[in-house]
């Protein structure tokens, strides 16, 4: 079982009921999926593997290629090109990335000073974009960091200061002005 999850259930969950003002632990805001989009754009076949097999080893389970819906003939587009990847984590998958991702490579961005407080939608959704994939331990040291790639956390709850108290209580380095 994931650290993070166990440490949802134990600690978090009573510490979010007291801060939220709620009786009921069902109220309690939790983590749905994450979703994790990278978008390469027009790439030569070899590429783009190599980047569908980088986001493979970050999450650990397969993309879904996304394709271009129209033809744009100002980009060289055409429809049906394959111009990004994108995977949905649920569960343990879930649990696992979103402890490596706060714990792990967050830290590793260099002059990190906290995420952004902006990535909020209204209806309780954070997301956050990172300017290179490489900062994963997963990947070779040697991969080139041309790619980065959206992060967004679907939480059960319908606003902003609910998702965020739950963020902050697993650990988010939120930036220090709001």
């Amino acid at each position: 079982m994931a650290r993070l999850k166990d440490e949802y259930a134990s600690r978090m969950v009573p510490e979010l009921e007291k801060k939220l003002g709620t009786t009921n632990k069902m109220l309690v805001p939790r983590l749905q999926k994450i979703v994790v989009n990278m978008a390469f754009g027009i790439v030569s076949k070899d590429e783009q593997k190599q980047l569908v097999d980088e986001l493979t080893a970050i999450t650990g389970q397969k993309p879904f290629l996304c394709k271009a819906k129209k033809s744009i003939s100002n980009f060289k587009l055409r429809e049906g090109m394959v111009i990004g990847a994108k995977v949905t984590l649920r569960g343990e998958r879930m649990w696992e990335f979103a402890d490596r991702l706060i714990s792990v490579a967050l830290p590793r961005i260099r002059d990190f000073r906290g995420v952004s407080n902006r990535g909020f939608d209204g209806r309780g959704n954070y997301t956050l974009g990172l300017k290179e994939h490489s900062i994963f331990p997963e990947l070779l040291e040697t991969c080139p960091a041309h790619s980065g790639m959206d992060i967004t956390f679907v939480t059960s709850s319908n606003d902003n200061k609910a998702c965020k108290e739950l963020l902050n209580s697993m650990g988010m380095p939120f930036a220090g002005r709001n």
